[in-house]
């Protein structure tokens, strides 16, 4: 989402006791190593609001709605209340009039729209809205402050109406790869059509809108918005489900080819059909070794590029073809369905290079990382482990 600094040399081997030897001990590290970052990265805004960055340490300039929204899924309690309040104001008054939400805002209270600092795509970026409203959901499921939720709920009804979507099915849409970045974890490479991450984007941020609407006594509009995540849901299994692959596509133009993080977020949404998310879980287990490094996570095929162009296994860089900590807590969930050991190994396998490296933005395919200290890739995967574990035997 950054330009991206020389690789960091390797650091030093700790002694081989203190890695982690099993799948608790690898929870309660990444736990305690996720608040530390979390805390590492604070730095105050030009009024004194405290931001949390995405990286510790190498002078971001601005607050990313994304990465602080990740952050607060795995590691809520990282954050005091009044923290809680005070950042969700900022990303309520950066709307803009006409609903769009911001990829992030500066240190000075400027709200930048596109990736880039405002330079990728003429309009702003697909998944503001839905991550505004998982900051607000998660913000309020911590403070239960009423005051704060009476404020926020028309700004963020008008930011998820204000989302860009194909009226025939309701998915997020884009209409021309160089018109918007969609999620921001793709958001360098150019996609067009109906979009499948922010189309399961939407899908969460419907049912939270609809509990927050809930909890601000309007019944009405929370089971409009309920019903909404199901049509949608409806929709990405009809749009997107490619059966003979035995996974969801990432759109239906531009870089039509098959989603390994969509799927997996898939399945923990449960926007995935029984028989869908057994044929992903059954499709990570055959194919881990083309898709997993060091415990992390390819976006695509390890055999395809964006563009539906073989390469060489585990080829590529940065989000065509790098490794990410980020979305291991969803491809874990899925995996437990088909392989629970290789799901709990690969937890295992994370976390210890993260001991020696540091939590990585991501790692190339020579295991270099890049960007230690990052937030979203610390904290994240926590919430698809722990559901992981709390689901086994219920599923």
């Amino acid at each position: 989402m950054t330009s991206l600094p020389s690789p960091e040399p390797p650091a030093k081997m700790p002694p081989r006791s203190a890695l982690v030897a099993d799948l608790p001990a690898a929870v309660q590290w990444l736990a305690a190593e996720a608040h530390r970052v979390i805390r590492a990265s604070a730095v105050p805004m030009h009024d004194g609001t405290l931001a949390f960055p995405p990286q510790v340490g190498i002078g971001y300039d601005a607050f990313w709605l994304r990465d602080y929204a990740y952050a607060l899924e795995g590691s809520l309690t990282s954050f005091t209340n009044e923290e809680l309040s005070a950042a969700c104001r900022v990303f309520i008054r950066a709307l803009r009039g006409d609903g769009a939400a911001v990829d992030c805002v500066r240190l000075n209270g400027t709200p930048i729209y596109q990736p880039g600092y405002g330079t990728m795509g003429r309009e702003p970026v697909l998944d503001g809205p839905p991550f505004t409203v998982s900051v607000a959901w998660q913000t309020y499921q911590r403070t239960q402050d009423r005051t704060l939720l009476r404020m926020i709920l028309d700004p963020l009804v008008g930011t998820m109406r204000s989302m860009p979507r194909n009226p025939a099915n309701g998915l997020a849409h884009i209409s021309s790869p160089d018109e918007r970045c969609a999620y921001g974890f793709t958001d360098s490479i150019p996609k067009s059509g109906d979009e499948l991450f922010c189309s399961l984007l939407l899908v969460q941020a419907s049912r939270q809108l609809a509990d927050l609407l809930e909890a601000g006594d309007r019944a009405a509009d929370a089971r409009s918005w309920r019903q909404e995540a199901e049509r949608i849901s409806a929709s990405v299994r009809r749009a997107f489900w490619d059966e003979s692959a035995g996974l969801f596509r990432a759109t239906t133009g531009t870089c039509n080819v098959p989603d390994i993080w969509g799927s997996a977020f898939a399945v923990w949404l449960d926007v995935a059909t029984k028989e869908q998310a057994q044929r992903i879980a059954l499709y990570f287990k055959e194919h881990y070794d083309e898709l997993v490094l060091h415990g992390q996570l390819r976006h695509t095929p390890g055999f395809l590029d964006w563009n539906g162009q073989r390469t060489a296994a585990n080829s590529g860089v940065y989000q065509s073809g790098g490794f990410w900590g980020t979305p291991v807590g969803w491809f874990v969930y899925a995996l437990d369905l088909a392989d629970p050991a290789l799901a709990d190994r690969t937890v295992v396998d994370m976390v210890r290079f993260f001991q020696v490296h540091g939590a990585c933005e991501w790692i190339n395919r020579e295991g270099q990382c890049q960007l230690p200290g990052y937030t979203a890739s610390a904290a994240l995967p926590l919430a698809g482990i722990r559901a992981m574990l709390s689901c086994r035997g219920g599923r």
